[in-house]
């Protein structure tokens, strides 16, 4: 008896876009854990004021953690396909390169810094967005010509 079993294939940058969408996922969830993410008991919707920082760093609030959370999913559904996989981490290093501007750009004290973000926050985006860019455009698994016959 033949086995019905089907073979998926995914690309090496769809298999890069779904562990960055799992990191993602797990960044969100460990910004809702306290220990992981100090000052807990300050952890606001959004805003500045939010005093949690999580691994002691970075700035996070409740929106934030969804943000994350919103990515790793976007990025788990995207890296279905092998379009779908570029335009995550391409599109996704684009958005955290805007938002590294924004940190940038923005008084950190201000009613503006919504997110919130702090300095370890903008130099983390600007990695991201540069990782993610890089991910999405680099050639992977090159494709071989034809094989040249040394007679």
């Amino acid at each position: 008896m033949a086995s019905m079993e089907t073979e998926v294939r995914r690309t090496p940058r769809q298999l890069l876009a779904a562990i960055v969408g799992v990191v993602f996922l797990l960044v969100g969830v460990l910004g809702f854990i306290p220990g992981v993410t100090t000052n807990y008991d300050m952890l606001t919707f959004a805003g500045h004021d939010s005093g949690a920082l999580l691994l002691g760093i970075f700035a996070v609030s409740i929106l934030h953690n969804i943000v994350h959370l919103a990515f790793g999913v976007a990025g788990l559904a995207m890296a279905r396909t092998a379009s779908g996989a570029r335009a995550f981490l391409v599109g996704g290093g684009v958005i955290y390169l805007v938002l590294w501007l924004y940190g940038l750009l923005i008084d950190h004290g201000s009613a503006a810094n919504f997110v919130p973000v702090n300095t370890a926050d903008n130099w983390l985006h600007l990695g991201l967005a540069v990782g993610m860019i890089a991910l999405g455009l680099i050639p992977l698994g090159a494709t071989r010509g034809p094989v040249a016959d040394s007679r």
